[in-house]
Parts: structure tokens; sequence; C-alpha cells
């Protein structure tokens, strides 16, 4: 039976193999639906990458990453826009659904998370002109408060919202479990985000206990503490019913063959969530 509504980021067996053997693995378990990081499709080539997904009727639940907007300087600002405005480009050729923003920490030596928060307001109104016009919406993908130091000055879903309000049209946010599954406003906020028809993706693995590493332990779901079928009911009832896509950071199953490990994604998925 071929699992409807499952998603696999790539990242999830990116150890293992290159960007076509995991669209064949994913073929193989009858998905047909994957989210590509931009150094998978850089290794392949843009063109090929984008003939594999055409060729084969994916779909794209997204396209990992654009974002790291906060720099100490006005150069290295600019160029994170022009970075941006490569990876909204490369997500329009593939036909992603979004590019997920993992916005960026604080610049170095800093310590003004306002003011770094203020940089990702800014640099998403820079390039949001342009992703309008390649029809490629901007994912903000709050991150676990641990990343707001290096990887994501945005921590909470109701931040990546304030900033969507902000910036207008053709920003949104992805919602990933295991990052936003602590916060006690979640319910209030996934219920905005349904209000604001802002929800553009819906990222799933498991937080593990203990965890042994902050980026590499992600857990597969159903081997940690999150309540998986209890969020997706929480963003259905907010009017999303797109892909849930499987985003697993793990030294542990990046030790497991591909073909095992999408298995038991797909078993999970069924299980679980």
């Amino acid at each position: 039976m071929q699992p409807q509504g499952l998603s696999i980021n790539l990242a999830t067996i990116r150890e293992q193999c290159g960007f076509a053997q995991a669209v064949d693995i994913c073929l193989q378990h009858g998905i047909t639906a994957i989210a590509p990081w931009r150094d998978q499709v850089a290794a392949i080539g843009l063109n090929e990458a984008a003939n594999i997904v055409h060729s084969n009727g994916l779909r794209l639940t997204g396209l990992c990453r654009g974002g790291f907007f906060p720099a100490a300087s006005i150069d290295d600002r600019q160029k994170a826009l022009d970075d941006n405005r490569r990876a909204i480009d490369e997500a329009a050729t593939l036909g992603a659904d979004c590019l997920v923003l993992v916005v960026g920490g604080l610049p170095g030596g800093s310590r003004n998370l306002d003011e770094a928060r203020k940089m990702v307001a800014d640099g998403i109104s820079a390039v949001l002109p342009h992703a309008r016009q390649a029809n490629v919406p901007l994912a903000i993908e709050p991150l676990h408060p641990m990343y707001a130091a290096d990887r994501s000055c945005v921590n909470t879903l109701g931040q990546a919202l304030d900033i969507c309000e902000v910036v207008g049209e053709g920003a949104g946010v992805a919602v990933d479990a295991y990052h936003v599954w602590w916060d006690p406003d979640l319910a209030q906020q996934v219920a905005r985000a349904g209000q604001m028809n802002a929800i553009l993706a819906h990222h799933i693995c498991d937080w593990l206990v203990p965890t042994a590493h902050m980026l590499t332990d992600r857990g597969m779901m159903g081997d940690g503490v999150i309540d998986l079928p209890g969020l997706r009911r929480m963003i259905e009832a907010a009017g999303f019913h797109g892909a849930q896509e499987v985003e697993i950071f793990s030294d542990n199953w990046w030790a497991r063959p591909a073909q095992e490990v999408i298995a038991t994604c797909v078993g999970r998925y069924q299980a679980c969530c």
C-alpha cells in the first residue's frame, strides 16, 4: 500500500546516498513526495535534478534551505540576500512547494537577539519580491531555542508568524515537530497560522530522552516523547492537509542502510503519525 501523505526530506538518508539513488529508493516504497537540500541538488546539477523530479512526477514539499540573514557587515548581509535569490530560483526550477528558511542566529560578536531578528525580517522583506515573482513561498522554520545563537534566532511559531505579518504575502511557516513540540503556546499559534493561511510545511521526527546530540540525534517517529498524532490533528484543524515530511538528522539512522531507513519511515508513519 502506498504511503499517502508521506514525504521524505532527503537529509534523512543523506549520508548513504546521493539525490538520484535517494529518489529511486523513495519510489520503490511508493513515495512520490520529497524535500531535497541544495547541496544534494548541486552535487548532481540543478538541471539533472529537475529532470529527475519532473520525469518521475515527484512533488517537492520544500527545498532546504535559504535564510542565514544576520551578519556583522553590510557586505555579508548582501551576500546572504544574493544566495537567497539563487535558492528561490532553484526552488522555482524544481517546482518546490516552498523554500524553507533557517533564518540564522547572532552575527559574530553580537549578543543582541532583537537586532538579529530585525535583520531576519529585513532580509526576508528584501527577497520577497523575487520570491513572489518566481511563485515560491518562503517558509520560515522556527528552531528550538538551543539553536538561537548559531542557527536561528526565531525560536517559536509565534515569532515566525509575527515576521509573516510584518513582511506580508508570500511568507509562511514550516512547522517542525522537533522544534515546536515543547511550546506552551503551540495550539494557539497553530490556530493563528491557520487563520493566516500560513502553514506551508509540516515536518516530523521524534525527540529522544535522553538526547545525545543537539543536532544529530533526532528520533524516528514513535521512539520519543512527541505527541505526533496530536500535532497532526492540530495542524489539520488549522486547515493544512499537505504531506507530513520526515526529516531526521541522526548518526544512528545514517549508519543504517537507506532501504531500511525508508522502510522504517513508512512503517512508523502509518503506525505512529
